[in-house]
């Protein structure tokens, strides 16, 4: 009290006590925000991967306003919560989905403990490698083979065989690993948001046990924050060693109307932030959509056949139809490939995935 008595008396106290009170206001404010915050003068660019336009200004504004703790858009860090759909939005899905090839080399390390399997479908298109039949037999006899290629282990037995598949398996397309097949864009994006306060999720239809093998080294998405598509599975006691065991039988199927339910039930909050690129993504798109206050909905459209693919209305793997008209019609964000992105992949730019 002192203290305050004597600079209200004093001139030359009080302008310096009002100087360092604005200098405290100030750090105080910034405190909403990580330090590496985008200004008018920073030299360094966050999102160098992303061209210049409306896609990149709109995702780095939408951030920047979520930070200035006295403006209209601001969100609070406890609610920064960001989802991300998998395949087609952080790396590549043509032509398959990545888990397919690993259940069917699965299939086909199994096949000879399952002889009969040289005449039941879909399992003999897979050892014939007749994908052309493969892909005629329906959601059913897919879902079939799924599950049958990721089940009778353990967890971590499971875990095991993932990693290993991932260390030998190479893309068809790119003779190259399929860790190397994620998106550079979406990778700095990632950490721009972490940079920001924003946790991060993936949400994705792929098998959460697959996707958490490979999501800290790529991402760094904690396992715990993947929300997939899960099997059953039951505790067991094998001597006296307790695990968990992967049984022959889908739990959750975690795409369109299962996102934003699996989203509700395992992260507890809507989110304020949404990337996915097809149409199993809308519903968690419109759940994001409906929130209050700010909100930011991406959609990678992927326009680019000569750097990667393009595809959209059509496609049997990452259909995007009913999504891009409601991307359109409500003003969504429309990441477009060949005009964002400066590239695509992250060995384009002579380095490792981050």
């Amino acid at each position: 009290m002192a203290f305050i008595t004597d600079t209200c008396s004093n001139p030359n106290k009080m302008k310096h006590f009002r100087l360092f009170a604005t200098v405290l206001l100030g750090a105080f404010l910034i405190a909403g925000c990580s330090r590496q915050t985008r200004t008018a003068h920073s030299p360094s660019d966050p999102l160098p991967s992303w061209n210049p336009g409306v896609t990149k200004t709109a995702i780095m504004e939408f951030v920047d306003a979520s930070c200035e703790k006295l403006g209209e858009k601001f969100i609070p860090v406890a609610d920064r919560v960001a989802v991300f759909d998998n395949d087609g939005t952080l790396w590549a899905e043509k032509p398959l989905y990545f888990q397919f090839y690993f259940a069917m080399d699965r299939v086909r390390q199994l096949a000879p403990e399952h002889p009969e399997w040289k005449t039941e479908q879909p399992f003999k298109a897979i050892l014939d490698n007749d994908m052309e039949t493969f892909a005629s037999l329906g959601n059913g006899a897919l879902t079939k083979m799924l599950v049958t290629a990721n089940s009778g282990t353990t967890s971590a037995e499971f875990n095991q065989i993932v990693t290993e598949w991932f260390r030998k398996a190479e893309h068809p397309t790119y003779q190259r690993p399929f860790k190397d097949l994620v998106y550079q864009p979406m990778l700095e994006l990632l950490n721009y948001l972490r940079d920001h306060q924003f946790k991060t999720f993936i949400v994705s239809g792929g098998g959460i046990e697959f996707i958490r093998d490979f999501s800290e080294d790529v991402y760094r998405i904690p396992k715990d924050q993947v929300v997939g598509t899960t099997m059953r599975t039951q505790f067991e006691l094998k001597g006296d060693k307790a695990v968990i065991m992967r049984l022959p039988e889908l739990d959750f199927y975690n795409d369109k109307e299962g996102k934003p339910v699996a989203i509700d039930k395992y992260i507890g909050r809507r989110p304020v932030f949404c990337a996915g690129n097809s149409d199993g993504d809308l519903q968690m798109m419109q759940y994001t959509a409906s929130g209050d206050g700010p909100r930011f909905m991406l959609y990678v459209h992927h326009t680019d056949g000569e750097r990667e693919w393009a595809y959209d209305r059509e496609s049997s793997v990452g259909r995007l139809d009913k999504g891009l008209d409601e991307a359109m019609q409500r003003g969504w964000i429309l990441a477009d490939i060949k005009s964002d992105w400066k590239v695509v992949f992250p060995y384009e730019l002579g380095e490792d995935p981050e």
